[in-house]
């Protein structure tokens, strides 16, 4: 009798083991993870270190934290599409003292540095969220491709000076790396990725899930509660490939892929034109075990190719024409 997919892969995540003697560190604005590989936000909760060694994972990326506790957008909130998933899940937050008390401990007990994830609806809302988080978290990741209440729904991230003064104001507060999850839907993301470089962060990410409005085809109307969510899963990797590639063309500062991401070879694309390290969303909620899968693998190519780290596998791609 065959066995089914999913079977299939939690075997092969069983069977599989790291290999040694290679090292796939990366550097993210001075904080050194072990590998390129981390969740992203939203898709990883603390209780998943139960499941997955987590000392084998880059680091641990945080759901949104607002400034104020919020419970997120009416059901639906989850469709799949062809080849992705749209959610409206509307990022519940329970506000930084909730984080705090509730949540980071639970973080901390992971083997693995934890990256806080910090939201607003407008400009002035970060950095204030980031100094009430100061004690905690390696670096944040300012997510400032949320809904800006000020400016009718337009996002925060989709405007380079909005950008900027996001990003100054949070530097005030803190030393820690700060990465810049930037939307997909701008008119140029080469311009948000400077804005945010020149305002002291130390890494992009590119990019969050694509506006979408799925139908449900038997009612003929909106299949999720809010109406609206987010495209992704594979079939946003072909246009976040090119942003990351215009992004990475822009800055010098690292560029953090997130799109489609379900395998090495997925990995290797993205570091191909120009991402330094990459961020698993949807494959998580069929496969939690899939992020180290692909860290295992990516090991498993460098040793194959008779290299000692993910920089020289690059390198030799680049020598090839890859």
């Amino acid at each position: 009798m065959a066995v089914p997919a999913a079977e299939s892969s939690r075997r092969q995540f069983f069977d599989a083991r790291p290999v040694s003697g290679v090292d796939l560190g990366v550097t993210i604005g001075g904080l050194r993870l072990r590998n390129p590989v981390m969740p992203a936000s939203g898709c990883f909760g603390p209780e998943l270190g139960r499941m997955i060694p987590s000392d084998e994972l880059g680091a641990a990326v945080t759901k949104t934290v607002f400034h104020d506790a919020r419970g997120g957008n009416p059901v639906h909130r989850l469709t799949e599409v062809e080849a992705g998933m749209v959610n409206s899940v509307g990022i519940p937050s329970r506000g930084p003292a909730g984080y705090l008390e509730e949540l980071h401990p639970l973080y901390s007990a992971l083997d693995t540095p934890t990256i806080i994830s910090v939201g607003g609806h407008r400009v002035h809302e970060y950095a204030p969220i980031v100094e009430e988080l100061s004690a905690a978290g390696a670096a944040y990741e300012l997510n400032v491709s949320c809904p800006n209440l000020d400016r009718d729904g337009a996002d925060i991230g989709a405007d380079p000076q909005a950008v900027l003064d996001v990003v100054r104001q949070v530097r005030e507060v803190t030393d820690k790396p700060l990465i810049v999850k930037l939307p997909a839907m701008v008119a140029s993301i080469a311009e948000c990725a400077i804005a945010a470089e020149q305002g002291g962060a130390s890494a992009v990410a590119v990019s969050n899930s694509i506006p979408s409005l799925p139908i449900d085809r038997a009612s003929r109307r909106p299949a999720l509660g809010n109406i609206v969510g987010g495209l992704s899963g594979p079939a946003i990797r072909p246009i976040v490939t090119r942003l990351v590639w215009l992004s990475a063309r822009a800055v010098d500062i690292p560029v953090i892929a997130c799109g489609g991401i379900e395998t090495a070879d997925d990995a290797l694309d993205y570091f191909s034109v120009g991402a330094s390290a990459i961020q698993v969303g949807t494959a998580n909620f069929a496969r939690p075990y899939a992020m180290v899968m692909i860290a295992r693998e990516l090991q498993r190519r460098c040793a194959a190719a008779g290299v000692s780290s993910i920089e020289e596998l690059l390198t030799m791609g680049e020598r090839n024409g890859g």
